[in-house]
C-alpha cells in the first residue's frame, strides 16, 4: 500500500506552467492544480511504503527549475 501525500508548490513568478509541464512528465502524481493563494500547484501522489516521503520529494520534485518551496502534508486515513 502506498501513502498518500499533498504537496503545496511555490513558484517562481512566471514559471508555474512549465513546473506543471515538467511534472506531468514525470509521472509521479496522481492529481496536479493550479490554486490561488499562498502556492501555486497542489499535487496528490502517492508514494510507494517501502520509500523514504521525504527523500522521494526531494528526489523527484524539488530538482524542477522554478520551484521556490514547497509544503507537504501526509495522509493517514481515509473517510
Amino acid at each position: 500500500m502506498a501513502t498518500c501525500v499533498f504537496v503545496q508548490i511555490r513558484c517562481t513568478p512566471g514559471t508555474t506552467y512549465k513546473v506543471a509541464e515538467e511534472i506531468a512528465l514525470r509521472e509521479i502524481h496522481s492529481e496536479l492544480y493550479s490554486t490561488s493563494g499562498e502556492y501555486d500547484l497542489l499535487m496528490k501522489l502517492y508514494i510507494p511504503k517501502d520509500k523514504d516521503v521525504g527523500k522521494f520529494i526531494n528526489d523527484e520534485l524539488l530538482g524542477i527549475p522554478g520551484i521556490e518551496r514547497s509544503l507537504t502534508t501526509m495522509t493517514f486515513k481515509v473517510f
